[in-house]
């Protein structure tokens, strides 16, 4: 089994575990890589030294020279948690999110949390309507079922 440091081009960082180096760009090619965090298919294999345990030795204190800034694992897990928790108490209405938003703050139907789909025309329609509205990018491994 591989283990490669992988990163998308929105510097979230990830592991992705393969049988073979083949195996890893064999699903590069066919689009099967994506980040977890934003869905983005562009990704690349980042630099990783294999730890070699030759002995009891004390480690040598390296100063870490910063080539690039990662994103801090904590922020990311609490971006997913914070998308976990709005897929768990939001209704999904699809490509009627506009309309459905509409009918809940003109009081045409019942107040509830929704999510959906809406173009960017209709969100800034619905920001100038003074319907308050968040874009939020869901990873697809949480639009639907977890296996």
């Amino acid at each position: 089994m591989k283990v490669l440091n992988l990163q998308c081009s929105q510097a979230h960082a990830f592991e992705g575990w393969f049988g073979s180096e083949e195996d890893f760009q064999d699903q590069l090619g066919r689009g099967l890589v994506e980040c977890p965090m934003c869905g983005d298919g562009a990704v690349a294999k980042m630099p990783s030294a294999p730890r070699l345990n030759l002995g009891a030795a004390e480690p040598v204190a390296v100063k870490k020279q910063e080539v690039m800034a990662t994103p801090d694992g904590k922020l990311q897990a609490a971006w997913m948690q914070m998308v976990r928790h709005v897929m768990a108490n939001t209704e999904d209405v699809g490509e009627k999110f506009a309309e459905e938003a509409r009918k809940i703050h003109y009081g045409e139907t019942e107040e509830r949390g929704i999510r959906g789909q809406a173009s960017r025309e209709e969100t800034e329609a619905l920001l100038e309507e003074g319907i308050s509205v968040m874009p939020l990018p869901v990873p697809k491994g949480l639009k639907g079922p977890l296996q």
